[in-house]
């Protein structure tokens, strides 16, 4: 059993997480949330009857083994690193951290201290992925030529939203660019580069609202072509074209546990449509989680990870320059 605090009071945590990490109980045990608006966090706590706790400060004081983080990106680094130095596991929204140069030491922090530290991508863990990465080394699509990767949606309602305010690490590279670009390593290994992007900015707000990007295998000379942003009609799909056809869907980050998601294979022999199961990758995510901590192999590979989504976010934004 770990004893986890959650550090923040976002939607993501109100809709997807705590409702799965209380789920289960058989592996994590909430000892309590804080807020930095008592209010709002005495709301939320009571909402999930749980314990609120005053500061931050004071929840990452307490007897907790683990914790969630989904603060402002801007906040991440600081809080994860007075997490870690308190000897505890961290699951922490992307990014990550703000910078490159932060990333690399929390990173060293964490392997220091033999600590899990996990940047939640929960697409990764919804079964519709391995199907398509098993697709792939099947042969059916032959030879891998490109990835296409697109995520955006339309402009938000709420002009004061986090992901529109520089000083909170707003951005549509941060935010919804950081899904194709992980996905892109799945599919063609972290051995890649960025080899052409472009933002776009307001310059208003200060964030780029929508940019695009291709990055390319070291060794081996496959493209994946990636777009993303806030003003877009929305997308959130994969296009894998090989030698041989085409694989393609349309929910590959944002799948609903109760969303059977469909997958488009062409070749030669006609064309199908497989169905995937519904699947949970929140609650997925949660338990590979919990393997992390308990496994110091599956934490050197998410050290790995997480530094080389950094070092890619660096090269877009600076090609972009």
């Amino acid at each position: 059993m770990i004893n986890i605090g959650i550090l923040g009071c976002a939607d993501i945590a109100e809709r997807m997480v705590i409702p799965e990490i209380l789920q289960l109980s058989d592996l994590f045990n909430i000892l309590g949330i804080s807020s930095r608006s008592k209010e709002k966090g005495i709301i939320f706590a009571n909402k999930f009857n749980i314990n609120f706790v005053n500061s931050y400060q004071e929840l990452i004081d307490s007897s907790i083994d683990a914790i969630y983080i989904p603060l402002p990106n801007s906040l991440h680094a600081e809080w994860i690193e007075k997490a870690l130095n308190n000897n505890i596991h961290v699951l922490v929204e992307k990014p990550l951290a703000c910078s490159y140069s932060d990333v690399i030491n929390l990173n060293n922090i964490a392997k220091s201290k033999n600590l899990a530290l996990v940047e939640n991508f929960q697409f990764r863990f919804h079964s519709q992925l391995d199907f398509i990465t098993n697709v792939l080394n099947s042969g059916e699509i032959g030879e891998l030529r490109s990835v296409s990767s697109s995520f955006g949606f339309p402009p938000l309602i709420d002009k004061k939203n986090i992901r529109y305010q520089a000083d909170l690490g707003g951005g549509s590279l941060f935010d919804v660019g950081s899904y194709p670009l992980k996905l892109s390593q799945i599919i063609l290994g972290n051995n890649i580069e960025v080899i052409a992007s472009n933002l776009n900015f307001d310059f208003n707000k200060g964030v780029d609202i929508w940019g695009g990007a291709v990055v390319k295998q070291i060794e081996g000379g496959v493209l994946g072509h990636l777009s993303f942003g806030f003003d877009n009609f929305y997308q959130c799909s994969i296009e894998l074209w090989g030698s041989k056809g085409k694989l393609s869907t349309n929910r590959i980050f944002t799948a609903p546990k109760d969303l059977s998601p469909s997958i488009h294979i062409e070749n030669s022999n006609g064309s199908r449509t497989e169905v995937i199961l519904p699947d949970n990758h929140f609650k997925n995510m949660l338990q590979h989680f919990y393997e992390v901590i308990k496994n110091k192999n599956k934490k050197n590979e998410e050290y790995n990870q997480n530094i080389n989504q950094a070092r890619l976010i660096s090269e877009l934004s600076n090609y972009a320059k």
